[in-house]
């Protein structure tokens, strides 16, 4: 990149974009997000497990079809595609087409059973799932001026931040109904309009069947009053600079993205109705099984991790069902 493109001001929507996903971005190198940050997906083998069994309540909803589609959006290196595969009853697993979505290259290794692609499949009859995704669609930052008007912030390459011309037009409109900035200075909201957008993209591949993305979310009410933008690299949180080499990721406001008939719940919520509850083993079992203690005691405590308030628990479900009922409501 020339000096003059590294001393360009732009939004934040396109400085991440390029960043994240140019020729040179942070989720086209070899390594993989894994090297940066941990997700549920990391944590614990049990979250693929959880979502081998919604694929499976999926399933009977959908009356068992000959094929059954599990898609997984963003997919890093297909760790949660393979472990749902691997979680899944043999009979189900049997009728599995997995897709892994992601702008990467494949990595080696990986189950010849994944198909991997750059877009979801069009008319999916089963489960997307989109863990971690919608955080990472860029958006632009809006601030609140000395005159009390939003306007949009600029960045340049090295992160210096400046404001640049009032918010208007349909982001405008977006904030207005979704995350109206009170007239203080030095308020800002991330303008969440392409979230939507990506989202209804990612619901209308699914013919039948269940749409969900997993996600760091707040709701009305909850909005944080200095956004939330921020940059991981190498498991560290670090200050949001638009340089390809650290993720760009802000939280989603997951209740303006849901379409309707769509709903947010917390995924230790979503998890506990999935079987992961972190119940501890009783404790006689120490005396007959010493190894299935340790075993189950391990695995509860994993379970609190994926489940824990102020944590990993507090993540938001966005529950999308499509022709088919809520499959945590019946």
């Amino acid at each position: 990149m020339t000096a003059g493109a590294r001393d360009e001001w732009r939004g934040w929507r396109a400085a991440a974009q390029e960043a994240l996903y140019g020729p040179r971005g942070f989720y086209r190198r070899a390594e993989g997000p894994g090297a940066h940050f941990r997700t549920s997906v990391h944590a614990s083998a049990l979250f693929a497990g959880a979502v081998a069994r919604l694929l499976c309540r999926v399933d009977e909803a959908l009356g068992r079809p000959a094929v059954l589609d599990f898609v997984d959006m963003a997919a890093g290196r297909g760790e949660l595609a393979a472990g749902v595969l691997a979680a899944l009853p043999a009979e189900v697993a049997g009728r599995t087409r997995a897709y892994a979505v992601e702008i990467a290259g494949r990595p080696p290794g990986l189950d010849h059973r994944i198909e991997w692609r750059s877009a979801p499949p069009p008319g999916t009859t089963g489960l997307l799932f989109a863990n971690e995704w919608l955080d990472n669609v860029p958006v632009d930052v809006a601030e609140v001026d000395a005159a009390g008007r939003a306007r949009r912030v600029l960045v340049r390459e090295d992160g210096t931040e400046r404001l640049g011309e009032p918010v208007g037009g349909a982001e405008a409109r977006w904030l207005e109904r979704w995350w109206p900035l009170p007239a203080q200075e030095g308020l800002r909201a991330e303008i969440g309009l392409p979230r939507d957008e990506a989202w209804a993209g990612a619901v209308a591949t699914v013919g039948r069947g269940l749409a969900v993305a997993v996600d760091y979310a707040h709701t009305a009410g909850t909005r944080p009053p200095y956004g939330t933008l921020t940059g991981f690299r190498e498991g560290s949180e670090t200050p949001p600079v638009p340089d390809g080499i650290r993720d760009i990721t802000a939280h989603v406001a997951l209740d303006a993205c849901a379409l309707p008939g769509g709903r947010v719940l917390p995924q230790r919520e979503a998890l506990h109705a999935l079987g992961v509850t972190g119940a501890r083993p009783p404790l006689a079992l120490a005396s007959t099984d010493p190894a299935a203690y340790v075993r189950a005691l391990a695995g509860a405590g994993e379970a609190a991790e994926l489940t824990a308030a102020g944590g990993l628990g507090d993540f938001g479900w966005l529950v999308q069902p499509v022709g088919v009922p809520d499959p945590f409501l019946t």
